[in-house]
């Protein structure tokens, strides 16, 4: 993979192993979201009144056949938050009901649902889902053991942030049908890093980033909506995509999508992300990342005394993982492994515990890997607590 850290824009000397934070975008990736931006720049009315609804349809279904959806039930948003925020928002939740959710999510999310439910008077409850794992069967029915004659939604991550753990959605997602509760999955990290067949896997709402692992410019998300329950959406910004007596593409499409004057440049660029993956035997890629990130977690447990969290197996993660480390100054260590090592990674804790979590991208090499293990052999004795 030493031959792809030329197509990207990030600078040489740092060894980046955070892709999952914010990502990083190539080359060619970047240009064609610039060159959007010309084009809107040299004649904006022609640009967003006559040419944007053709090309954000155009965007929308090369989005649909990367993630496995129909276009009309995809939207593009910001970032996933804005689109779970739309979702939040949208329920009827009442006096008593309850949204089940995982210890694993997203600080973000776990704010947007105490704010909603905080106004409706319903109750967000957070499941413990201990670590290590030896099962997804495990990892279910420690999950559904929170459900309750007032669980309403079930809220849970397809890739944790916080943990980095696959969690097995499918599983999940048809249970919860079955026993007809709404289901609001959290795919921040999936989309680029998992082979994706939304429509399929049938949750009612899925939400997921461009930006990290598909490698488009920052402000590029979506939000896919199972079609029985679109009209129950609303949008965050109602302007003139909604109410309108014949829709341009559908009720939820045009509330969703137009909502103001506002640069659609990054919703543009993903079709050349999906062709620069395409253009470099993306699978075979990732599979690279994943044995690096296996490599690391050999490395850094053989250092810390500190097991993995989950089975060495792509079941359990893919690009990113966790790597467990002794008690620590994470925030120290963090800023040293950056000044003396220039190594970028989040150093997180978790239920009081702490985690190097580690990110590898098709830019990453073996020698980024030894490099962080370099620096956490020489450093964590001096940051231990």
């Amino acid at each position: 993979m030493e031959g792809l850290r030329n197509h990207f824009l990030l600078q040489p000397d740092v060894v980046f192993l955070n892709q999952g934070s914010y990502g990083a975008c190539p080359h060619p990736v970047f240009e064609s979201y610039q060159n959007w931006q010309l084009e809107l720049e040299r004649q904006p009315v022609q640009f967003i009144g006559r040419r944007a609804e053709g090309l954000l349809c155009q965007a929308r279904e090369a989005l649909g056949n990367f993630v496995g959806a129909d276009p009309d039930d995809l939207v593009y948003t910001p970032n996933a938050t804005t689109g779970l925020n739309t979702v939040a928002r949208s329920l009827s939740l009442e006096p008593g009901d309850e949204v089940l959710t995982t210890d694993h999510e997203y600080g973000a999310l776990d704010r947007t649902w105490d704010f909603i439910c905080a106004k409706r008077g319903a109750r967000y409850i957070h499941q413990p889902v201990p670590l290590p794992a030896e099962s997804p069967e495990q990892l279910v029915e420690a999950i559904w053991s929170g459900v309750t004659e007032r669980t309403r939604v079930l809220f849970f991550s397809h890739i944790s942030s916080p943990t980095a753990l696959i969690f097995p959605v499918a599983r999940l997602v048809a249970r919860a049908r079955e026993a007809g509760i709404i289901t609001v999955v959290d795919g921040a990290h999936a989309p680029g890093q998992l082979d994706l067949d939304l429509d399929s896997l049938n949750a009612d709402f899925y939400a997921g980033n461009c930006h990290k692992w598909m490698m488009t410019p920052k402000g590029s998300g979506f939000l896919h909506v199972r079609r029985s329950m679109q009209p129950q959406m609303e949008p965050l910004v109602v302007s003139w995509g909604w109410g309108r007596e014949e829709p341009l593409v559908s009720p939820f499409i045009d509330s969703q999508q137009y909502q103001g004057t506002r640069d659609i440049a990054a919703y543009l660029a993903v079709p050349a992300a999906i062709q620069f993956m395409e253009d470099h035997d993306w699978p075979a890629v990732r599979r690279a990342c994943h044995e690096l990130v296996r490599l690391a977690r050999r490395q850094v447990a053989a250092l810390t005394g500190q097991p993995p969290l989950t089975p060495d197996h792509p079941d359990w993660f893919a690009q990113m993982a966790v790597l467990p480390l002794s008690p620590c100054d994470g925030t120290e260590l963090y800023r040293r492994l950056y000044e003396e090592y220039n190594v970028e990674i989040p150093i997180t804790t978790w239920n009081e515990r702490q985690f190097a979590r580690i990110s590898v991208q098709g830019y990453n090499t073996r020698e980024d890997v030894e490099t962080l293990v370099r620096g956490l052999t020489a450093l964590l004795p001096e940051v231990v607590v």
